[in-house]
This record gives C-alpha cells, sequence and structure tokens, in this order.
C-alpha cells in the first residue's frame, strides 16, 4: 500500500515537473538535459569538433545537448546497457560498461582517437539498501575515471556523477590526483533532495 502511495506521489511530482514539461516543449528526450546545459554555460565544456563519450546516455539528452553543441566535426560516442534511438553525430553502444567486451567495443568506436571530454551520468539501479546503493554508485564513477584516465586527451575534462556519503572522500582524492583543477557542481535542475552531485575534472595530468 505505501509502494503505491509512493509510487503515485512521484509520478505527480514528474508530471508536474517544470523540467520535464520544458523538455517536452523543448525536444529533449529527459529532463537531465539541463543539468548538462547549466554546467556547460558554466564552465565551457563542450565546442565546436571535440569528441566527446557520453557514459550511461539512454535515453540520451546528455548526447543530444553534445551533439548540438559539438556541430557537423564534432563527434559523440554514447554507450548504455539500456537502448537508445538513434542520433544524428552519436555513434552508440548498447552493453553493460562494466564488462569487456562492451568497453573494447567503446574503445573500437573511438577509433584510436583520444577524446576532449568524457561526461558520465551512470547510476545504479536502486535497491533502497542505502550502503548497497551508494558502493554500487562510487563503483561507477571509479570506473569512469579509469576510463577517463586511458581515453581522455592531456588535458581533456570528465565531468562525472557522484553521490555523498561513502567513498567520496577517497573518490575526490583520485580526482584531484588525476586532474589540474576539480570543482563539484549541484545544477538547479538536479532534485534538492537528492544526494547527487557532478564532479568536474579538468586538465588531465599527462
Amino acid at each position: 500500500m505505501s509502494r503505491s502511495k509512493t509510487s503515485k506521489a512521484w509520478m505527480r511530482e514528474h508530471v508536474n515537473d517544470p523540467y520535464v514539461q520544458k523538455a517536452k516543449a523543448e525536444g529533449y528526450r529527459s529532463r537531465a538535459a539541463y543539468k548538462l546545459l547549466e554546467m556547460d554555460k558554466k564552465d565551457r565544456l563542450l565546442a565546436p569538433g571535440q569528441l566527446v563519450v557520453d557514459l550511461g546516455a539512454a535515453p540520451g539528452s546528455w548526447s543530444q545537448v553534445a551533439a548540438a553543441r559539438l556541430g557537423a566535426k564534432g563527434r559523440v560516442v554514447a554507450v548504455d546497457l539500456l537502448p537508445m534511438e538513434p542520433l544524428p553525430g552519436v555513434n552508440f553502444v548498447q552493453g553493460d560498461f562494466r564488462e569487456q567486451e562492451v568497453l573494447d567495443a567503446l574503445l573500437l568506436a573511438l577509433g584510436g582517437s583520444k577524446a576532449d571530454l568524457v561526461i558520465c551520468d551512470l547510476a545504479p539501479n536502486i535497491s533502497g539498501i542505502g550502503v548497497s546503493d551508494q558502493a554500487r554508485a562510487m563503483y561507477l564513477a571509479e570506473l569512469a575515471l579509469e576510463f577517463a584516465r586511458q581515453c581522455l586527451k592531456p588535458g581533456g575534462c570528465l565531468l562525472v556523477k557522484v553521490f555523498q556519503g561513502a567513498g567520496f572522500t577517497e573518490f575526490l582524492a583520485a580526482m584531484r590526483k588525476a586532474f589540474a583543477k576539480v570543482a563539484s557542481r549541484k545544477p538547479e535542475a538536479s532534485r534538492g533532495r537528492s544526494s547527487e552531485m557532478y564532479l568536474l575534472g579538468k586538465g588531465l595530468k599527462a
């Protein structure tokens, strides 16, 4: 009974969410587009001609934003466990980012090129067990950082979603070791009650 009430409350909030309504009106695939738009406006992450990797891309709103900013000479390589409808300028790989076979397919899609920017909005399926969910979320962030170290150009950037809790301090230290500058971001489109935030690493160290 309580689960049903919770589901109804979530649906009511979702339908009334101004970012959900705005996304529908402006043709974005989800409200998450406005998180990236806000952070890009502040930090100038996206530029014409870049090569960008989108980890955890489905349904595709971050790839939409990136592809539009990169223009005809830019390229987005995206990956997600879930299927994603095609987008112009986006090369999509479907599969579990944690599996070597999928990682190899992602590297193949990069064609030997190094990325200018890795964006990661990955989050685990929530079980409701806080300790377990936090551990899985931080593991995904760690994988994103490991991928960025391997696939970014020197001086490249990583924007990764994290959740405040166990493991956050250690992950922040690892980001600071890998990048010249690290900043935290909490975009307005991120729901206030959520513990999610984003870490931006600029200037991958050689």
